[in-house]
């Protein structure tokens, strides 16, 4: 014989009814939360009432933005995108009114407009340099309530990948020197970063598993600036390089002789961001 379910009281009915009425309410609220590990950028908040429904963070990656009615700009860095879609009953502003709200933000930090089109909807390309990072943002709204934004914070690519002390010894026997992409300083400066050890290591190597190969170091830079300070920044530079090979890796100085060419042996133009992140270099010349 099956035993049946007890019957439950008036009170616990009312109880469970108000507990499914409960859950039915909050239950659009728990579907509308940010995703998982997603975040507002620094630069500024969101619109009230949306949430984040895709996120993306990229390290490095570019973004080709609109500068002009002709023209475009790409962006090398940090990327991210980030669509934010509308609560459900909240009233969605217009495209117009987001991209104005974007506008004023960004200038009230000292930021710029760099192009505004309203076809179909509202498209804004703005600009700031805060605390020494250029970043740029493309904030797009096309009228159906949810928006979007693509965010670069311009920075220059790590170099994971560097020359070994093999391959610098055979670029070297085939053309008598080696560019090196791996010694890094910040903008304008000379003093060595710590990223660069990896490099000093394998140049270190190459000298000595080659005794009588003495080397010119010569630093080069892009075209930005003056001619005479990027003389004197790339000289600057490959004394650096060589002072840390001496007293760090014990390579005898007469080996080494520091070399300044500064903007006068590019091999890209300097026109694009690209180009003059080739020419910003260290080469190893056989004397």
């Amino acid at each position: 014989m099956k035993q049946s379910i007890p019957n439950l009281s008036l009170n616990m009915k009312k109880i469970i009814i108000s507990l499914f009425a409960i859950l039915a309410c909050i239950g659009p609220l728990i579907a509308q939360n940010d995703i998982e590990g997603s975040k507002d950028p620094a630069l500024f908040t969101r619109m009230p009432g949306y949430h984040i429904y895709r996120y993306d963070d990229v390290q490095f990656e570019k973004y080709e933005f609109r500068i002009s009615h002709e023209n475009t700009q790409v962006v090398e860095g940090h990327h991210l995108f980030i669509m934010y879609d509308l609560n459900s009953n909240v009233q969605a502003p217009s495209p117009l009114q987001i991209g104005r709200n974007y506008i004023n933000a960004v200038k009230k930090i000292g930021g710029q407009l760099i192009y505004e089109y309203q076809d179909p909807g509202e498209d804004v390309v703005l600009k700031v340099v805060k605390n020494g990072k250029e970043v740029w943002a493309y904030v797009s709204a096309n009228g159906s309530g949810a928006y979007g934004i693509h965010i670069i914070e311009k920075q220059a690519m790590n170099q994971d990948v560097i020359a070994d002390a093999n391959s610098m010894a055979a670029a070297i026997k085939e053309t008598g020197k080696i560019a090196l992409y791996g010694i890094y300083f910040d903008s304008g400066k000379s003093v060595l970063k710590p990223e660069s050890q990896a490099s000093l290591e394998e140049i270190s190597k190459l000298l000595k598993a080659d005794p009588s190969l003495k080397l010119y170091v010569v630093g080069h830079t892009d075209n930005v600036g003056l001619f005479d300070a990027n003389i004197k920044l790339s000289k600057d530079r490959a004394l650096a390089v060589v002072n840390a090979l001496v007293s760090q890796f014990s390579v005898n100085i007469a080996r080494l002789t520091a070399f300044g060419d500064g903007p006068t042996s590019p091999v890209a133009s300097n026109e694009k961001d690209e180009g003059r992140a080739l020419n910003r270099r260290v080469e190893l010349v056989k004397q």
